[in-house]
């Protein structure tokens, strides 16, 4: 399955099929097998990049999908 990246109303980021997440240094995060995880967006989770669900409450987005400008030369 393609990588999707579901951007959610008022919450994280979803990834689901193959992907692995690496730290800044390109060490790789240990998922434990799973297929599918929640990237933090509001910054209060206490198991960062992860979601543990803080955004309840506290973040407010409304996921519409838009274009983005043309790429700059």
């Amino acid at each position: 399955m393609a990588t999707k990246i579901t951007v959610n109303n008022n919450g994280s980021l979803k990834i689901e099929g193959e992907f692995e997440i690496v730290d800044k240094n390109g060490d790789k995060y240990d998922l434990a097998g799973r297929e599918v995880v929640g990237i933090c967006r509001c910054g209060l989770s206490a198991n960062k990049p992860f979601c543990d669900g803080s955004h309840k409450g506290n973040f407010d987005h409304e996921a519409i999908a838009f274009a983005l400008p043309p790429k700059k030369a």
